[in-house]
């Protein structure tokens, strides 16, 4: 028989951390079992090559509060969390970073403002204990966020958040946007808090993010604001750059009919006005085509997106093997397209 669900799923993304899994996992479980809710921890090792999973697994022989899922590959933290939060069975999600930086101890804090009517509590670590330079270039990334989505939160790299799994367990993630979740849930209205939350220093294994983040996060902020004004009328933003290159094109026309007119020498050897052929007109030529290829861009952007809300089931990783789960294929890995061929199942194991 299936055990019930959990009060809380804590969700936690692992990649090359075999230094850190020996300590910070059994310090996560020892943790939530003092806290006053139930819980279970989903371990989710993204593709690493050392012996972070052999360590993961050893501990899940021990204790089946753990649960393991195994990616073939290395797909990143977004599709790490994205596929700890399908398999969470709790109507509370709090993610979590494998390193030990978070304390874990912060987790009740988080839940408990969470259940005074929020949907999402986001962590702050006000006392960083990271390079300064990375904290201030953090600084800086929050609150051109904040500026820019219209949801001000201090610190959007913290992992440590608690969300109400309705609110992020049919989420559509992909890339690098694991830490826009906020922004996400803002745009189907949900009710957000913030909360400061300890910081340690890393103790043993490597960061895994160097500077080369910060264009990520550019782009990314390009795109999350794209989708939280246009995510279903994309056609809308291509008309903006269309109207307003026609518009060009108009000017540029009458520019240079203005200048044949006014202020050209008729050529008779030609019978052309010489200055029609100045560089208004191929200024003209060049926004009518941009603004056509603007319509096109549009269109395509639609047809995507309305291809994506019928046949996309958001399952873009493969797993390899999960520990401590139940028989049966994954959550999200049948395809929802009626008539659909379903992903084959994903086996069960308890060890190696």
């Amino acid at each position: 028989m299936p055990s019930p669900p959990p009060e809380i799923s804590v969700v936690v993304p692992m990649f090359q951390e075999e230094d850190s899994v020996a300590t910070v996992v059994p310090r996560m479980l020892e943790s939530l079992g003092a806290q006053r809710r139930s819980f279970e921890l989903i371990a989710v090792n993204d593709g690493s090559r050392d012996r972070t999973g052999e360590r993961l697994d050893g501990l899940a022989a021990r204790e089946p509060r753990l649960r393991v899922v195994h990616f073939a590959r290395n797909y990143g933290q977004t599709a790490a969390l994205m596929a700890g939060f399908w398999a969470a069975r709790a109507p509370v999600i709090v993610p979590l970073d494998g390193d030990g930086q978070n304390e874990p101890d912060d987790i009740g804090m988080l839940v408990d403002k969470l259940e005074e009517g929020y949907d999402v509590v986001s962590g702050w670590r006000k006392d960083r204990k990271d390079s300064w330079l990375r904290t201030r270039v953090s600084r800086v990334a929050n609150w051109l966020i904040g500026r820019l989505t219209g949801v001000r939160l201090h610190d959007y790299g913290c992992t440590l958040k608690a969300y109400r799994a309705s609110m992020i367990r049919d989420s559509r993630l992909y890339g690098e946007m694991h830490r826009f979740i906020p922004v996400f849930t803002s745009m189907h209205g949900a009710k957000i808090a913030e909360l400061v939350v300890r910081h340690h220093p890393r103790q043993a294994g490597t960061s895994k993010y160097g500077y080369d983040r910060i264009f990520k996060v550019l782009f990314d902020l390009v795109l999350v604001r794209m989708l939280q004004r246009y995510r279903t009328k994309p056609m809308h933003f291509f008309g903006k750059i269309t109207k307003w290159s026609w518009f060009a094109t108009a000017a540029c026309l009458l520019f240079a009919i203005g200048s044949a007119v006014y202020t050209a020498t008729y050529h008779p050897e030609t019978g052309w006005w010489s200055a029609f052929w100045g560089k208004a007109p191929l200024v003209g030529v060049m926004f009518f085509l941009l603004g056509g290829f603007s319509v096109m861009l549009g269109l395509v952007a639609e047809l995507a997106m309305r291809a994506a809300y019928e046949f996309n089931a958001g399952r873009y990783w493969d797993e390899a093997r999960r520990v401590n789960f139940g028989p049966g294929p994954p959550p999200g890995a049948a395809m929802t397209r009626p008539g659909a061929v379903p992903v084959p199942p994903v086996g069960d194991v308890l060890h190696h």
